[in-house]
């Protein structure tokens, strides 16, 4: 038999935004709210104190016969405490957290509140109907960014936006408790404003009902809503911890409701935000243009709540590219001229377009916690397999525009840890070593120099940088977005590979090897004086921070300045040997 948490996660994702939700008391009991009658007990007791009388056993007995009536929360509380100011300083221990508290989670969105904001956030749910005096969900919703419309009185009620207009609407049919006209004793819940009244009818009415923590019992008046309510056009899930009382099963009956037994609103509604999810994952269309692909990350990389969904996204795009890449190495796809080559490599560029912009725009605009995604991303499309005998060389060229495109967008925008991350973290191999980016994407590597020159003879700024000046051009064009500027671009980049070039010609020393690292646009572009000058202007803000300089992030050059002038100052010599002789 289907498990009918499933039926309902299977409903709310093909119906998004048609159930509300019914929430009583037990919601927030995990967050050691109090019920109204517990504050009137409590309030009594303090009374009862001030009097020097004891009430302990019966408190309501006590004041029955003290003051020859019934206890009546909102008379209690306009006589205790006279202004509005008065009664929020009164009644705020009960509902806001003392620091104690906060430090153990009491009073405060529990994880119950967390996943229903969750749920309302991504559009399952519009409108929420709760008997709760507290703020937590309010908080809970606030906490990511999605304040909700709440309705706690007649003069709310009757100025409210239609419920179709309106996007997240709490309706608390018992009041706030920074109100004092709260509905707490039986003959303030046997009746509801006409106001109010009409608005339960319409949302019993046109929604399905999700109900949670709410026994039945007490509040007459919104069972009578319930009662009213002829038409069933979507489905009534009513759960429960334990046995449903009397008056529960009558409303169970009558909407001809599901019952989901759960052992707490914080496992039941984690619960089913995950599982929804996980449909919502599995049908979800997944991008058809890099447009579709670039707007997405940019949502997802706004908050962790869509850490799964970025996670998802970047993978089917990166398995997507690998199997296409794949694909083109068939059997009997073989290179015969450079022309050939050349429309293979505009073939891979055209497949890498989306991946490529996925990981321009995380590396610019994500955080540290994105990171990962990246480098996988990179690791993945740099290590897709050939068959034996084919360009296993041409293969890497994919991963290259990665490489590149993230690793100047992070320099883009300062985020060095995010730079370091993509020249050290990716293991590539060849099938005998692992290396890393630094040492293994650089255009000598993926293209032999030789053939450089001839498949990019248009491109040719300097014969031996023929790559590294068609990928200066290949890639501004999906950069602009970030480098408007074509001085801030050209910076950029020219930063991006000197900083690769050192940090491979560190890693070379450190093995007791010539400190060489790839010479890229910079080397020629820069030549005499120019170079000192593009070269000093990275050093002098590396001199300024010392070794808090944002390019040790993440270990480069291990995190020493000395280590960095050190081969900064080798590696200028190799640059100074090959580009005709000039001195630094």
């Amino acid at each position: 038999m289907i498990d009918p948490i499933d039926s309902l996660a299977f409903s709310m994702e093909a119906n998004r935004g048609v159930y509300a939700l019914l929430l009583g008391s037990g919601v927030s009991f995990a967050a050691e709210i109090p019920t109204g009658e517990q504050i009137t007990s409590e309030l009594i007791r303090r009374l009862a104190h001030l009097k020097k009388e004891d009430c302990e056993s019966d408190p309501h007995a006590w004041y029955k016969q003290r003051f020859d009536e019934e206890p009546d929360y909102s008379i209690l509380l306009s006589q205790l405490a006279k202004t509005q100011n008065d009664r929020f300083n009164l009644l705020k221990e009960f509902f806001e957290p003392s620091e104690e508290e906060r430090l153990r989670g009491a009073k405060m969105p529990t994880l119950a509140h967390k996943a229903i904001a969750q749920l309302v956030s991504r559009g399952y749910i519009r409108v929420i109907i709760t008997t709760n005096f507290d703020h937590l969900l309010e908080k809970a919703l606030e906490d990511i960014g999605k304040s909700p419309t709440v309705i706690s009185t007649r003069e709310a009620a009757e100025s409210a936006l239609p419920i179709v207009h309106a996007n997240r609407t709490i309706v608390k049919v018992n009041g706030d408790y920074l109100d004092p006209k709260i509905r707490n004793t039986y003959s303030e819940l046997e009746k509801y404003d006409d106001a109010t009244n009409t608005l339960l009818d319409r949302i019993f009415d046109e929604f399905g009902l999700i109900v949670c923590g709410w026994s039945a019992e007490w509040d007459i008046a919104l069972r009578r809503s319930l009662e009213r309510c002829k038409n069933h056009r979507f489905s009534t899930y009513w759960t429960d911890i334990s046995e449903p009382k009397k008056k529960a099963k009558e409303l169970i009956s009558l909407r001809r409701a599901s019952l989901i037994p759960i052992d707490s609103a914080d496992k039941f509604f984690p619960d089913l935000t995950e599982r929804v999810i996980a449909i919502e994952s599995y049908r979800r269309p997944y991008p058809i243009s890099k447009q579709i692909a670039v707007a997405r990350t940019k949502k997802y990389l706004v908050s962790d709540i869509y850490k799964i969904e970025i996670y998802d996204l970047l993978r089917h795009e990166t398995e997507k590219l690998y199997d296409d890449l794949s694909d083109v190495y068939s059997p009997n796809d073989i290179i015969l001229s450079y022309s050939d080559l050349e429309r293979r490599l505009h073939q891979f560029e055209s497949l890498t377009e989306t991946v490529l912009a996925m990981v321009i725009t995380g590396c610019f605009w994500g955080s540290k916690t994105h990171n990962a995604l990246w480098v996988n991303s990179i690791e993945r499309i740099a290590n897709i397999s050939v068959e034996s005998g084919q360009d296993s060389w041409l293969r890497q060229y994919p991963a290259l525009l990665l490489f590149y495109g993230g690793g100047i967008a992070s320099l883009a925008n300062n985020h060095y840890d995010t730079f370091a991350k993509l020249l050290m973290e990716p293991i590539i191999t060849d099938g005998i070593k692992e290396l890393p980016p630094v040492s293994s994407l650089i255009p000598e590597k993926v293209i032999d120099e030789g053939e450089q020159i001839k498949i990019f003879d248009g491109y040719i700024f300097n014969k031996w940088t023929a790559l590294s000046n068609y990928l200066y051009q290949f890639l501004r064009e999906p950069m602009k977005e970030f480098l408007h500027d074509e001085k801030r671009y050209q910076k950029c980049f020219d930063q991006f590979e000197y900083l690769v070039a050192l940090q491979r010609a560190y890693l070379k020393k450190k093995q007791g090897q010539n400190p060489w690292g790839p010479i890229g646009c910079f080397g020629w572009r820069y030549r005499d004086l120019d170079y000192n000058k593009f070269t000093d202007h990275i050093k002098n803000d590396v001199v300024r921070a010392g070794n808090n300089s944002q390019i040790f992030e993440g270990g480069l050059f291990d995190g020493k300045i000395e280590k960095f002038l050190d081969i900064k100052n080798d590696f200028d010599n190799v640059v100074a040997e090959q580009t005709f002789g000039w001195s630094p």
